[in-house]
C-alpha cells in the first residue's frame, strides 16, 4: 500500500499531508513559533493548588496557566522532585539516576500533600492548548524514540501489545534489560519487532543523550522555561509512521528537504532516497491534488462518489456525524436492510478517515442508518474497528445502539484541524458565501453518473452559466473536452447549453423532452 508524505513549507507554518494510494488520510499544521507541542519539557512554577479538583495550575509561560492533575504526577513524583531540586541547586553533577528512589506516592492521595504553591516543578506537555484552555501537563516524563520510549524513574520494561509473538516479546525484554541505564524504564514500540540489537542499542543511546541534554539545560534554569523540545512535527511524524509502505516524501523547501534527509539518514538510511525536493511552478499541494481533496473533505457536508454523504456538526462537548444514503439509497434491486448495510459500511470507512483527517477528539456520536439485524449491527461494529485500527490516537468504539448510534471516544492532544471551505459568492459582491467552486464540476459529473447508471437516462441536456459552458465544452490541447469525456465514460449523449440568466454556480438537467429532471 503506497504512502506518501507531502510537505508545504511557508515562513509562518508547515503543512503536512499523508496520502495513502493518492487519497488524503491525515493533515497536520505546525506553526513556526509553536512553543507548546506535545512532548515538550518545561520547568514551571506552581501558581495555585485546587484541592477540590485534586489538581494544580502551573505557569509554563503560556497565556493561560497549565493544568496538572494528581493522577498525572507519576508514582515516583517524590524522586523526580528530589532530582529536580538537586540539579537546580547544583547538588547533582550527573544526569544518572543511579540512586535510591523514594517511596511511590499514594494512588488515591491528595495533591496538597505533595505539591506547594510557588514550587518549581519539571513537567511535560501532554495536551496542547485547546480553545480557551491552557496546556495539560504530566510529571511522568517520557522520551520517545524510533523503536523505544525511555521513562525516567522507573525500572519496568514493557512491550507493545501489538507484538503478539511470545518468543519475540521475551527476546526484546531480555535485550532491553541488558542495555538500559539504571533508573530508567523502557516501552518497546511495535516497530521494534524483529529489529537487530544494533538498531535498538543506537536508539537507546540517542534517548540517553537527550536525557543528558535535559539535565544540562535544567542546570541554572529559571521558570517558566522550556528545558527540552520535542522533535518538530515533521520529524515526529516520520519517527512514528515511517514504514516499508512509504514510497515518497516531497517537500518544497530546500532547507527542510536537507533536514529531513539528514534525519532519515540517522533513523532509516534505506529510506533517504525517497525524499525529493519539489520545484514545480504550481504549488505543491495543487500539483498532487491535495488542495481539491481538502475542499471536498472538510466542511459541514462530505459527499462520497456513490452519493452517500455525511453531515458533520461540532460542539464544545462532542462531535455529531449523521449518515445519509443520498442517491445510493435509491437502488431498487436490494432490500432496505441490504441497502442500509452497504451505505453504513461505506460511511464507516469515511468516518474513520474523517476522524484522522480532522484530528477529531473527545466524544463522537455517529448516527448510522437503522438496521434491524443484530448480525448486521455486529458487522458494522467490527468493520468500524477494522477501519480505525491504524489510527495512532487512543480510541474506543461502542457497539451500535438499537437506534443505530455508535459512540466513539478518541484521544485529543491537539486542537482539531478546522479548515473553512466556503468561498465568497462571485455574484453578490462578496457579501455571501457558496460551496467551494473547485468541486462544482465533480458535483455535475456525480449527478450524470447517477442519472445514467441508476435512472437509465441516455440523453441529457445541461443548462449552465456561459462561463461554465465554455469550460465544459472547451477542448484542451490533445485532450477531449469534459463533455466528450463524460459521454464516453457514461455511454450517453450530452448537450451543454449556456444560459445567461443563471448565476455562476447554477445548473439544471433537462431530459430529451426539455423538462427539468429533479435529482433531489
Amino acid at each position: 500500500m503506497s504512502v506518501e508524505l507531502i510537505i508545504d513549507s511557508s515562513p509562518k507554518e508547515i503543512t503536512i499531508a499523508i496520502l495513502q494510494q493518492g487519497k488524503l488520510l491525515e493533515l497536520h499544521k505546525e506553526r513556526s513559533n509553536n512553543n507548546f507541542s506535545v512532548g515538550d519539557i518545561y520547568l514551571g512554577k506552581v501558581k495555585k493548588i485546587m484541592p477540590g479538583l485534586n489538581a494544580a495550575f502551573v505557569n509554563v509561560g503560556y497565556e493561560k496557566d497549565a493544568f496538572l492533575h494528581y493522577l498525572d504526577l507519576g508514582p515516583q513524583f517524590l524522586s523526580f522532585q528530589k532530582y529536580t531540586r538537586g540539579v537546580l541547586n547544583n547538588k547533582l553533577n550527573s544526569s544518572s539516576l543511579d540512586f535510591k528512589f523514594e517511596n511511590d506516592i499514594e494512588k488515591t492521595g491528595k495533591i496538597e500533600k505533595v505539591i506547594k504553591a510557588k514550587q518549581d516543578i519539571m513537567v511535560q506537555i501532554a495536551k496542547e492548548p485547546i480553545s480557551t484552555k491552557g496546556p495539560r501537563l504530566s510529571s511522568e516524563i517520557s522520551l520517545a524514540g524510533r523503536y523505544l520510549v525511555l521513562v525516567p524513574f522507573s525500572e519496568k520494561v514493557s512491550v507493545s501489545q501489538k507484538i503478539k509473538s511470545a518468543e519475540e516479546r521475551d527476546r526484546l525484554i531480555r535485550l532491553i534489560k541488558s542495555i538500559k541505564p539504571k533508573g530508567f524504564g523502557v516501552i518497546v514500540r511495535t516497530v521494534a519487532q524483529n529489529k537487530k540489537v544494533a538498531d535498538l542499542h543506537a536508539d537507546m543511546s540517542e534517548l540517553a543523550e537527550r536525557w543528558e541534554r535535559c539535565y544540562q539545560n535544567l542546570k541554572n534554569c529559571r521558570p517558566p522555561k522550556k528545558v527540552l523540545g520535542e522533535l518538530n512535527r515533521t520529524s515526529a511524524l516520520l519517527r512514528d509512521v515511517l514504514n516499508s509502505d512509504f514510497s515518497g516524501i516531497q517537500v518544497n523547501d530546500e532547507a527542510l528537504y536537507l533536514e529531513i534527509k539528514s534525519y532519515l539518514r540517522s533513523i532509516a538510511p534505506d529510506k533517504e532516497n525517497i525524499v525529493k525536493h519539489y520545484v514545480g511552478r504550481v504549488s505543491i499541494f495543487e500539483n498532487f491534488g491535495i488542495e481539491k481533496q481538502i475542499k471536498s473533505s472538510f466542511g459541514k457536508n462530505v459527499t462520497l462518489k456513490t452519493g452517500v454523504y455525511l453531515i458533520i456538526e461540532h460542539t464544545e462537548a462532542m462531535h455529531v456525524i449523521d449518515v445519509n444514503s443520498g442517491q445510493r439509497g435509491k437502488k431498487q434491486d436490494k432490500t432496505q436492510e441490504e441497502n442500509a448495510l452497504e451505505v453504513n459500511l461505506e460511511a464507516a470507512e469515511e468516518v474513520a478517515r474523517q476522524l484522522r483527517l480532522r484530528d477529531m477528539g473527545g466524544i463522537i456520536v455517529v448516527d448510522f442508518i437503522d438496521m434491524k439485524s443484530s448480525g448486521n449491527r455486529k458487522l458494522l461494529h467490527d468493520k468500524m474497528k477494522e477501519f480505525m485500527k491504524d489510527d495512532r490516537a487512543k480510541h474506543n468504539i461502542l457497539p451500535p445502539s438499537k437506534f443505530g448510534l455508535v459512540q466513539i471516544t478518541r484521544q485529543r492532544v491537539r486542537p482539531e484541524m478546522d479548515i473553512k471551505t466556503a468561498e465568497k459568492c462571485p455574484c453578490c459582491g462578496g457579501d455571501g458565501e457558496v460551496h467551494s467552486t473547485i468541486l462544482l464540476v465533480d458535483e455535475i459529473e456525480s449527478n450524470i453518473r447517477y442519472m445514467t447508471q441508476q435512472l437509465n437516462y441516455k440523453k441529457l441536456r445541461i443548462n449552465v452559466h456561459p462561463y461554465l459552458e465554455a469550460f465544459i465544452n472547451k477542448k484542451t490541447g490533445v485532450f477531449n473536452s469534459l463533455r466528450k469525456e463524460w459521454q464516453k465514460k457514461y455511454k450517453c449523449t450530452l448537450e451543454v447549453m449556456p444560459t445567461t440568466s443563471y448565476t455562476f454556480l447554477e445548473y439544471n438537467f433537462m431530459d430529451d423532452k426539455g423538462e427539468v429532471i429533479n435529482i433531489d
